[in-house]
């Protein structure tokens, strides 16, 4: 990862803190009540993220990642698997019980 969020290529830190334009980027409803304007909304994104994140979060992010389930609660995770088809939680290890014909 890098030290600064600017330095990440595929963050839209840059759009979102210094107004740089992004082909793929548009401002969301969050971002936007942030402030009445457009200097406001970047002042506020950027000390918005000044702030460090605490631990229980990090482990949180870091399990996202390393599992590749999205991050988020249960709700949000089965509302995820629900509408992807892409698994969300653990399953049993091992293999699959066989179904008996009839």
């Amino acid at each position: 990862m890098v030290t600064d969020p600017a330095n990440y290529s595929w963050s839209s830190y840059q759009a979102h803190a210094f107004g740089k334009r992004i082909k793929v980027w548009t401002e969301h409803q969050q971002y936007e009540a942030l402030a009445d304007t457009i200097e406001g909304r970047q002042s506020a994104y950027r000390d918005l993220l000044a702030t460090q994140l605490d631990t229980e979060t990090v482990n949180e992010i870091r399990h996202a990642l390393n599992t590749g389930f999205v991050l988020g609660n249960e709700k949000f995770r089965a509302e995820v698997e629900r509408l992807s088809g892409v698994k969300q939680s653990y399953r049993k290890r091992g293999p699959k019980p066989r179904v008996s014909e009839l």
